[in-house]
């Protein structure tokens, strides 16, 4: 058998047990990947709830962070990937809302102490009611019930 022969035979091997192993994923261990993931945002909004505006800002980029884990996590289950789609939507929406609000904590710290400054407080106060409010109301109850759902469908046998 020649060199390039035996390249080729340990190559195509490798990549059968590779696609075997991957495609071997079932769906119990996909669910658990996922809610893993899930579980890594829920506890940063836990940790960081009534923080100042640099935390909120940062804990806005952590949950962009969750959403690219979310997107990388490859799944096979056509279900489970609608879960996975639905959860990267909520997180986006909470990271959305959350920057929006600090911005405008951030743009009532810097308010003058004058009309224009207690308009500019006024303003940034109702944004943020506005943002977490509207923030809290949809991704909040969307998040529960997809963490139900997605609970659910992960506890039925294969």
């Amino acid at each position: 058998m020649s060199v390039w022969r035996k390249y080729s035979f340990i190559t195509s091997l490798s990549l059968s047990l590779a696609l075997l192993v991957a495609g071997c994923e079932n769906k119990t261990s996909q669910c658990q990947r996922l809610i893993q993931v899930v579980n890594e945002g829920n506890a940063l909004i836990d940790q960081n709830k009534g923080k100042q505006a640099v935390t909120s800002l940062q804990l806005s980029k952590d949950l962009e962070a969750i959403n690219t884990s979310l997107e990388e996590l490859k799944l096979a289950d056509p279900k489970l990937k609608e879960y996975q789609s639905r959860f990267q939507k909520v997180f986006d929406n909470l990271s959305n809302g959350i920057a929006k609000a600090a911005k405008a904590l951030a743009a009532a710290k810097t308010a003058e102490a004058s009309p224009t400054g207690r308009e500019k407080i006024k303003k940034a106060r109702t944004d943020i009611d506005t943002a977490l409010s509207a923030a809290a109301k949809t991704a909040g109850k969307e998040s529960d019930t997809l963490m139900n759902d997605l609970n659910k469908y992960c506890s039925q046998s294969e």
